[in-house]
């Protein structure tokens, strides 16, 4: 394996729902890699799951709301947490706080583009659509979940 480096300077910063920002820092066979940070409120990401890949997350600033299967773990700064292939999960802030984390993907593949489809989809330059029929080349499958459905509206003022 050769070095992999990305320079915050240089790296690709995806705005893809309100109050989110995602920085791209590796997309290799062997590993995907990015930060996102969230404001108060931000919807995070819906619940999914993998069926090749485990992603882990470090928070870095902040608290981090995590769905794994039928479980929610509130992470602090400086938590890690690792979700399996298969294992349907979720992740936003905490109510009422910011979070920054760091998010892999072991083994990558290619995840860049289901980012960047993100950010064209908040942009109003594609549709939810397009990301629904990308599920099969970003193995990102969209489910469902009563308690993460239960977090945001207990959540809300």
């Amino acid at each position: 394996m050769t070095e992999i480096a990305t320079r915050a300077a240089t790296a690709e910063a995806i705005q893809d729902a309100p109050g989110s920002l995602i920085t791209l820092l590796t997309d290799t066979a062997e590993l995907t890699c990015n930060t996102a940070a969230f404001e108060v409120g931000a919807a995070g990401a819906p619940v999914h799951f993998h069926t090749r890949a485990t992603e882990f997350f470090h928070v870095t600033e902040g608290r981090l709301d995590v769905l794994v299967g039928d479980e929610i773990q509130t992470l602090d700064a400086g938590d890690f947490i690792a979700v399996p292939p298969g294992v349907k999960h979720a992740f936003a802030p905490a109510a009422g706080h910011t979070a920054s984390v760091f998010v892999g993907f072991t083994p990558g593949m290619g995840r860049f583009d289901y980012y960047r489809l993100l950010g064209r989809v908040h942009a109003g330059k594609a549709t939810v659509q397009d990301i629904k029929d990308s599920s099969a080349t970003y193995d990102n499958h969209y489910a469902e979940s009563p308690a993460w459905s239960g977090r945001r509206r207990s959540a809300e003022p």
